[in-house]
């Protein structure tokens, strides 16, 4: 019978290790091997009845848990739920994961990352959709609409190329109508003046959408945006943040894009109000009604900040949810 103790386990190790050092008879005959400094490519295809997806990563940001995350809770019940993640120490990972519908006519870009540029701004954490994109065969120019779900930095900056042009040239830029009108209007900038982050976010509304106005196609809630994408309203992270349910024969998925930020916060606990919701009690609110949906449908699950591939089911789970993330499947 095998003996699986702490004490013999610890010796093999050690066994193992001493026998490592040993050299090699061909060991002078062969380069050692580069140490790889880079992931490898970030995509992950999944199958909605006819319709193929294709999860693009555009990265994943870890940065120090900034004091006013979690709004409503202490900063030490966050650095507890943080740890017990077993994220680094202080620090919290968000992921972003653009979606990709080949619908067989048309390739729909469902929201475009945080934008090349930044690339040097975060030493390569994000702004990798372009990369990921072509590591899975996928020419910008092939894009047909980019459908934005809501019109935060990380949804809707890669709509621009490094020299500012237009990353995805043919492709129509499909916005929600309440967030548009909401981040275009002169009087909700002037009175966010005041808040340095809603600030920032007008100012990057401007910085990106100005000259294309006219090229700026606005869809309306309850609505099919492309076939088999159909938008849901759900408010509270932006005033017209949107999810969809994609639906193809008799299979569906819901795409619940930001109805929240990383799961391990905010699903577990889905009372919490992070700093970037503009309306944390509707977003609250939201968050309930989407995911009590999602659990009595038992549906997939897609979301933007979910660890990649950011597909999984969603469960109740006490007062709070959890995420079931799918299994690798490495065929369709």
């Amino acid at each position: 019978m095998n003996d699986l103790s702490r004490r013999n386990l610890l010796a093999g190790v050690a066994a193992i290790g001493a026998a490592s050092v040993l050299p090699l008879a061909s060991e002078d005959a062969h380069a050692t091997a580069s140490a790889a400094t880079d992931q490898a490519p970030g995509f992950y295809r999944y199958k909605v009845g006819s319709i193929e997806c294709t999860s693009i990563n555009d990265g994943a940001r870890t940065f120090p848990l900034p004091d006013n995350w979690v709004t409503n809770v202490s900063k030490d019940q966050a650095i507890a739920a943080a740890e017990a993640a077993y994220m680094p120490k202080g620090m919290v990972t968000v992921p972003f994961n653009p979606q990709l519908i080949n619908t067989g006519s048309k390739l729909i870009l469902l929201d475009c990352g945080n934008g090349i540029s930044a690339l040097n701004a975060t030493k390569g954490q994000a702004g990798r959709l372009l990369q990921n994109l072509a590591a899975a065969g996928i020419d910008p120019k092939s894009i047909d609409a980019v459908v934005v779900s809501h019109l935060h930095p990380d949804h809707t900056n890669g709509i621009r190329a490094a020299d500012n042009s237009m990353a995805f040239p043919n492709a129509e830029i499909m916005v929600p109508a309440k967030d548009w009108d909401f981040w275009m209007s002169e009087e909700n900038a002037a009175k966010a003046q005041s808040n340095p982050m809603m600030k920032n976010y007008f100012a990057n509304v401007k910085k990106i959408y100005t000259g294309i106005e006219k090229n700026v196609t606005k869809y309306d809630w309850d609505k099919e945006v492309v076939p088999g994408l159909t938008s849901i309203g759900t408010p509270g992270h932006t005033p017209g943040h949107t999810s969809f349910a994609l639906a193809s024969g008799n299979s569906k998925i819901l795409i619940a894009v930001d109805v929240t930020n990383i799961p391990e916060f905010f699903l577990r606990n889905p009372d919490w109000h992070v700093a970037y919701d503009a309306d944390p009690e509707l977003a609250q609110k939201t968050r309930h009604k989407f995911y009590d949906m999602a659990a009595a449908e038992k549906a997939t699950v897609v979301g933007f900040h979910f660890p990649f591939p950011a597909v999984g089911h969603v469960e109740k789970d006490g007062n709070g949810y959890r995420l079931i993330p799918v299994a690798f499947n490495p065929v369709l």
